[in-house]
């Protein structure tokens, strides 16, 4: 049985669709867990002020993660990897002294800069989470330095999992972020009730350890287990110059998250739990649809271009945008409409009340809006990477980013001195009387935010890659667009039907109501792309026919799981 599952997973794909169909399965599975973990912390905590505690305590060391950790990312060393271990016979001691260097280097750093955060975290809590009181921010600066440990160990893990998928380990690297996750509810089912939000941040590094710790026996086994040498600082130099730009762009992204976390932390309390829950849900399909397409098609798009077969990179990125907006927009139709029954099934347990689920509810539908934008972001960005450019998506990132906060500002104070406008919300989104709708101000910024990256960098990379290019994107939008408002509205009067049919007392009854709702508009949204002929239902149906669960996974990078 281990065999065959070996065999199955180092088999080569045969196309994007393949692959990506393959590598969403696995990234569903994963994503499934995480709503498991959050059903959990619903039902055992609840939104309140320790759940906001909680996520608020992820904020410094995710930024660390992304603006440290990522500088030595899978990306940017396998190719150094694979340039030496492939230089004769000294290219397998010449790997593993770049692998040490890496190491060494990285250990040095992050343990620094652990240390200097864990020293200015009560000056840093406050600015953090403005809105917490006295006995929060205490919690906060606690929390928030257990959990330092955190992107020290996924670093780690990261840097030992370009040596897995060097040798094409990809099942023992898919299951890292599962132990990961399995950590994080051992922290919620047995060391919370010990020791409260601190037991929440030890099942995190608990998590964080496992997902180093099921690497190691693989990267031991090649016998390229790093250790501590003498720094080559050139070596690191070559490095951080090629990861530099890639890595401030993710900080940007992170940085606007975080301040939407403290403006969260201004509103009702458990704003920042149900605003974390919605991006949660929101991130299923971006990672599902949006990093599939993107990472499947990133080797193709980097070889077509170092290649110079830019007939072959267009056809990609083409090819691979297409998809996206064929799976996206079904998807953001459904959430919309689905959506009290998605929250519900998911979440909706003990202490997440009704009131709760509609939160989530309104939150999850508005994220859900920029589903194409982000997955689309994702893709262009990647052929801007496999172009050697990183300065355009950075330059992009950057301008959206300050945009989201800006609007995020801007949004609050409307909405708390003109309450018009957040009453058009509250009906359009059915949530009349329900406390803390301001925390709406936070997803529409963030959706905002996303459009005005999606348009800088989607105009920049036609004018450089697409111009007078009949790319076909315009009619497949338009054709997906049509099915998914059939889909919508069908669901929607299903809805109705089935509410007098199922009880919607239970979990059963809604999942009921949502899932034969959902199944009979896609029936009809299906219906509708066979009907006009849509070239990419023709793809997938191949892809399916090729079957894509004999392909290789590519697999991406931990953060993105």
């Amino acid at each position: 049985m281990v065999k065959k599952l070996f065999k199955l997973i180092n088999k080569e794909f045969h196309g994007v669709n393949e692959a990506a169909l393959l590598l969403g399965s696995f990234t569903f599975v994963s994503q499934l867990l995480g709503l498991y973990r959050d059903r959990v912390l619903a039902h055992v905590i609840g939104p309140g002020p320790v759940l906001d505690v909680y996520y608020a305590a992820f904020r410094v060391p995710d930024f660390l993660y992304v603006s440290i950790a990522s500088l030595a990312s899978i990306t940017v060393l396998m190719p150094f990897l694979v340039d030496k271990i492939h230089n004769g016979k000294e290219g397998k001691l010449s790997a593993q002294k770049f692998i040490n260097n890496i190491f060494s280097a990285y250990m040095m750093f992050m343990v620094l800069i652990c240390v200097v955060i864990y020293l200015l975290m009560p000056f840093l809590a406050p600015r953090i989470a403005p809105g917490f009181n006295s006995e929060q921010l205490s919690l906060l600066v606690t929390t928030s330095r257990w959990m330092l440990l955190s992107p020290l160990f996924i670093g780690l893990s990261n840097l030992i999992g370009t040596v897995t998928q060097l040798f094409k380990n990809f099942f023992v690297f898919s299951l890292s972020p599962i132990f990961y996750n399995i950590g994080i509810l051992c922290g919620i089912f047995f060391l919370y009730p010990i020791f409260g939000v601190y037991g929440l941040a030890f099942g995190v590094v608990i998590g964080a350890l496992l997902h180093l710790c099921v690497q190691i026996p693989v990267v031991f086994s090649h016998g390229f287990f790093p250790s501590f040498k003498k720094v080559n600082w050139k070596e690191i130099w070559s490095v951080i110059k090629i990861s530099l730009p890639r890595t401030l762009t993710l900080s940007c992204g992170s940085l606007a998250f975080l301040s939407l976390i403290a403006i969260a932390s201004t509103l009702k309390s458990g704003s920042i739990s149900l605003f974390n829950f919605a991006f949660n849900l929101q991130s299923v399909p971006v990672g599902v649809i949006g990093i599939s397409y993107s990472v499947a098609a990133f080797p193709v798009l980097v070889r077509s271009f170092s290649s110079k077969d830019m007939d072959t990179f267009i056809n990609h990125v083409v090819g691979s945008a297409k998809q996206i907006i064929f799976w996206s927009l079904p998807v953001i139709s459904l959430v919309i409409v689905l959506r009290a029954q998605i929250v519900r099934v998911a979440l909706g347990t003990n202490t997440f009340s009704w009131a709760d689920t509609r939160l989530t509810a309104a939150a999850a539908a508005l994220f859900v809006v920029s589903l194409v934008t982000q997955s689309l972001v994702l893709l262009f960005v990647r052929g801007y990477y496999a172009s050697g450019n990183t300065m355009k998506p950075l330059f992009v990132n950057i301008s959206s980013s300050v945009a989201t906060i800006i609007f995020a500002f801007f949004l609050i104070h409307l909405f708390k001195n003109d309450s018009s406008l957040l009453y058009w919300i509250e009906g359009f989104m059915r949530v009349h009387g329900v406390p803390g709708t301001e925390m709406f101000a936070l997803p529409i910024a963030f959706v905002l935010g996303s459009v005005l990256n999606f348009f800088l960098i989607w105009t920049m990379f036609k004018r450089d890659f697409l111009k007078d290019i009949k790319s076909g994107i315009f009619k497949t939008f338009m054709q997906s667009f049509f099915a998914s408002v059939s889909m919508g509205a069908v669901a929607y009067m299903m809805l109705n039907i089935f509410d007098d049919i199922f009880t919607t007392h239970t979990g059963l009854g809604i999942f009921a109501q949502g899932f034969f709702s959902g199944i009979i508009g896609i029936a009809v949204g299906g219906a509708v792309l066979v009907v006009v002929k849509n070239e990419e239902l023709v793809d997938i149906y191949r892809a399916i026919q090729k079957k894509f669960w004999h392909s290789k996974p590519v697999a991406p990078e931990q953060g993105e799981l």
